[in-house]
Parts: C-alpha cells; structure tokens; sequence
C-alpha cells in the first residue's frame, strides 16, 4: 500500500482559541453551567450542547430566548466570576505546552470567549505560558460565531484574514473563523464534526515548522 501524503496548511500567522484547544476546562464548565442549568429549569445536557465557544451571554441568548439581554449580561458577569474561582481540573490539551513552545517566536494570538481574569485564570491553571497578542472577551462587541474576535486578531497581528490560521474546537468557533475568511485547524472530538480544513485529535498530532520566507507549515502527524 502506497503511504499517504501528510495532510498540511501554510499560513503566517495563528489565531489560537483557548477552551478546549489549548486548555481542557470541560469538568469546570460541566460543573459551572449544569448549575446554572439547574437553577433556569433546564436540561443540562442540552445547555451543554450548546455553551462550547460562545460567551456567556450569547449561550444565555439561545437557551432563553425571551428574556431580556440585560439580564443575560447580569448572568453572565456572576458565571465569569464563578469560572475564574473554579480551575479544578484544568488542564492542559496534550501537547499544548510543545506547541506554544514551538510557536513562541512566531506570529500568533489568543482569541477567546473567556474574558481576561479567566483567560489568565486557567492558562495559568494549565501552567501554559499567555500569549502576548491577545483578544477576549471584554474587546469584542459580538460573540463568537461572529467572526469580530478573529479579525481583530489578525489585525492585532498585522496580518490579513487569509494570512491567518484559527485553531478551534467548537462549532461557534468554527463558524466564526469560516465566517472570517481562514481556515481551520479543529482540535479534539468536538471539531471533527464541523469538516475543520485540517483536524487533529490533540496538539501531540501537530507539527510546526517556520520558513525563512515567513510561511509557517503545519503538518498533521500520525
């Protein structure tokens, strides 16, 4: 049987979601929102279904439709804070702390839902070091699947759209970055079923390699 050719991207710079691609915080959100679940009379695991990628908020939006955006944000403000306080379990993606490593020195930023207290609460949880491009949520007017974060961090970069790479997880975030104009790296199981451009089981299966040129080939491994 002839081998397989490896399956490859090249870009210039990268756009690195966090929860669940870099961070493993599935027990704290499972935790954090079947409470929550609780309290709206609501499945849990139909919430669950729906949290991974949006901010708070927006998660609210969806699950309750009629009620007004103020009191989402409210809601919003006091789950932040009960993440920030909860890093039980978080952990990070293995690989994770190879590949930031790999890409220290290349372009690249963080663009999450979390905001900055709890972007620096699990990073710091999982003991992986914090990029210094950075865009969370408190520099966004939309949620992610709206593409705003993406952008503003391509831009941040110095970078155009199509320049750029996202690394994600989730559908929202997935939709997010299509809807950006990039393409995809998917990280875990969740991303497998939303077609990312290329799709890893963690970042272990990754390989980054920086050219003279500026180009940047990432490689799926075995």
């Amino acid at each position: 049987m002839a081998a397989t050719t490896p399956a490859t991207l090249t870009t210039r710079a990268l756009l690195l979601d966090m929860d669940g691609t870099l961070v493993n915080s599935d027990a704290v959100v499972e935790r954090c929102w079947r409470r929550w679940a609780d309290r709206q009379g609501l499945d849990g695991d139909a919430v669950l279904k729906v949290v991974h990628g949006r901010q708070g908020y927006a998660t609210m939006a969806v699950l309750l439709p009629d009620r007004p955006m103020a009191e989402n944000h409210a809601d919003n403000r006091l789950m932040l804070a009960e993440e920030t306080a909860d890093v039980d379990g978080v952990v990070p993606v293995p690989g994770a702390p190879a590949f930031l490593a790999a890409i220290a020195a290349l372009p690249h930023a963080l663009v999450t839902s979390a905001d900055e207290a709890l972007a620096q609460a699990r990073m710091g949880a999982a003991e992986l070091p914090m990029p210094i491009t950075r865009v969370t949520a408190e520099l966004v007017g939309a949620s992610k699947p709206d593409p705003e974060g993406f952008l503003k961090g391509a831009a941040a970069l110095g970078f155009s759209p199509a320049d750029c790479v996202v690394f994600e997880d989730s559908e929202a975030g997935i939709q997010a970055g299509r809807a950006a104009g990039m393409p995809i790296v998917g990280v875990g199981p969740r991303a497998a079923a939303f077609a990312p451009d290329l799709h890893v089981p963690d970042l272990t299966h990754l390989r980054v390699e920086a050219s003279a040129d500026g180009t940047i080939t990432l490689t799926v491994l075995p």
